[in-house]
């Protein structure tokens, strides 16, 4: 293939741009941190650490499908100047 044009790819992610999401994230670890602690004094505590780790593990997920979109929505390929 010769006189194509190649491409170079470019990331325009910033911090700002995942800031919200990491956010929120750690508002789901409190949240679910402080009823597992509230679920400790319960007469059953197995059900206060399996909450924590159900909504840790059913919330993970979802906050990779935001980084994975969030990233692939901000690469960009622009073409090569032929010098």
């Amino acid at each position: 293939m010769t006189g194509g044009t190649g491409y170079s790819l470019r990331c325009t992610l910033t911090f700002g741009d995942i800031y919200g999401q990491i956010l929120a994230w750690m508002a789901v670890i409190f949240v679910s941190l402080a009823a597992g602690l509230g679920l400790m004094g319960s007469s059953r505590p197995l059900f206060a650490l399996v909450g924590v780790g159900l909504i840790l593990v059913l919330s993970l997920p979802f906050l990779l499908f935001a980084f994975v979109t969030t990233l692939l929505n901000h690469i960009q390929l622009e073409p090569k100047g032929t010098a």
